[in-house]
């Protein structure tokens, strides 16, 4: 399978010029940094080469892809899915059943994606041999690199004795890598904007709150936003819920999700704000990379951003792929800003009178079965077409796990649709399905 293959799944039409360079300066080059704005392309970037470098004979894992967090590794995972590579992925990643990838790493495979912790334990326990790793992508590294990674990452790199190809990427500029990375001059393909962002695709505004608290400005400011998708990003968990909760109070339909949460509920957050049953997420910067959510329309830093890799990180979420975007700083008179913030920016001023959004016309149905149960979209298509007597158009993004699936449905059904279905079986068996909390 040539590029033109994967090309032609992903439903592009060509390659941006970042990414025909990448690809070009691989193949010439052993050792490659990539640096280039989120949303541009990066995983396509280094996703072709490495296809081009794997041989079909070969039955042992042959390329790694290190990340900082289990959602870049997903969505790494859901490129090559629909890519349909032909070849074997696993991911590997803390807060997933570690028996599981266990089983997986019984029959190799040619890739393997993972974060450092999960990778590094699955290395001690000899659950993969990889002697014949000749491929590594670290990806989002200056994250990976950053104090309490690197003693892992270093244990990990270590144990790959056969590596060829060495590729770096990143959205922000770092001038140290560690030695044990095995850099030897590199070549450095620098595609970051000089300014950063151009204003006509990301407006940055500053947003002054006569409070120090300054919850009721951004209570405001959500109103200002209306029905359009919204991020919120707080410095710490327990910011992140009581903002949440303060929305909520309000009358704002919102979800939050941070590092402290269990995989399931992080997984029914993020699937109710990609599936429009909240146009608000409440996060921390965990959710600043790895989030593949389209068409995110504002970004609200309810908390100063710790530093400027933060921010574009941050703002990374919206403006992706040429479309528009907002940035709205949220800061009180006393915070003093720093001139990455004010750089670009324009004062907003907020109109007088706000009214509250309309809730979302989507709910979410939580189905207790998944990909391991044979269960698929289609299957879950004609269940509620056929069980819950809905019609195509009152059925939204259906996304399908290994052991869950969650449904956009319209909201006005929804109820209706759990008493319909409660006794009904999916595949012949029966099945938990209510509305996801």
């Amino acid at each position: 399978m040539n590029q033109a293959f994967f090309i032609a799944r992903l439903n592009i039409k060509t390659l941006n010029e970042m990414q025909d360079k990448t690809a070009v300066s691989i193949r010439e080059n052993d050792h490659l940094i990539l640096l280039s704005a989120t949303g541009s392309g990066k995983t396509l970037a280094f996703l072709l080469p490495l296809m081009e470098s794997l041989d079909p004979e070969e039955k042992l894992c042959q390329a790694m892809i290190l990340v900082p967090s289990r959602e870049l590794a997903l969505q790494i995972d859901g490129v090559l899915k629909q890519m349909q590579t032909g070849f074997k992925v696993t991911c590997c990643y803390g807060g997933h059943k570690r028996e599981i990838e266990e089983n997986n790493l019984v029959q190799p495979p040619a890739i393997i994606i993972g974060t450092a912790g999960r990778m590094a334990d699955h290395i001690r326990r000899n659950n993969i041999d990889l002697s014949k790793v000749q491929f590594l992508v670290l990806d989002e590294f200056d994250k990976s690199l950053e104090l309490g990674f690197l003693e892992e990452m270093e244990y990990i790199i270590k144990s790959l004795p056969a590596v060829k190809k060495r590729m770096l990427t990143s959205a922000t500029f770092t001038e140290q890598i560690p030695e044990f990375v095995q850099m030897k001059d590199p070549v450095t393909l620098n595609f970051l904007p000089e300014n950063g962002t151009a204003p006509d695709i990301l407006r940055i505004n500053t947003v002054l709150s006569p409070d120090k608290d300054k919850l009721d400005t951004l209570m405001q400011l959500v109103c200002y936003t209306g029905n359009t998708s919204t991020i919120i990003f707080c410095n710490h968990r327990d910011a992140v819920e009581r903002v949440s909760n303060f929305l909520g109070e309000q009358g704002i339909v919102n979800v939050f999700y941070h590092g402290g949460m269990e995989q399931h509920d992080r997984e029914v957050a993020l699937c109710k704000f990609r599936n429009t049953s909240s146009d608000v997420l409440v996060t921390t910067d965990l959710a600043s990379r790895g989030l593949d959510i389209a068409n995110i329309r504002n970004i609200v830093h309810y908390h100063l951003p710790n530093d400027e890799a933060a921010f574009t990180h941050r703002n990374g979420r919206t403006a992706r792929m040429n479309t528009t975007g907002n940035v709205y700083v949220v800061h009180s008179s006393d915070e003093k800003m720093p001139q990455y913030l004010t750089q670009n920016a324009v004062v907003f001023e907020m109109p007088e009178r706000l009214s509250l959004p309309e809730k979302p016309k989507w709910s979410t149905l939580f189905i207790d079965a998944g990909k391991k149960d044979k269960v698929n979209k289609v299957d879950i298509v004609g269940f509620l077409s056929q069980k819950g007597q809905l019609k195509q158009d009152e059925i939204g993004l259906i996304e399908v796990k290994d052991f869950t699936a969650f449904v956009a449905v319209r909201k006005s059904k929804i109820g209706n649709v759990v008493e319909l279905v409660k006794n009904e079986k999916i595949k012949g068996k029966k099945v938990k399905i209510a509305v996801a909390k």
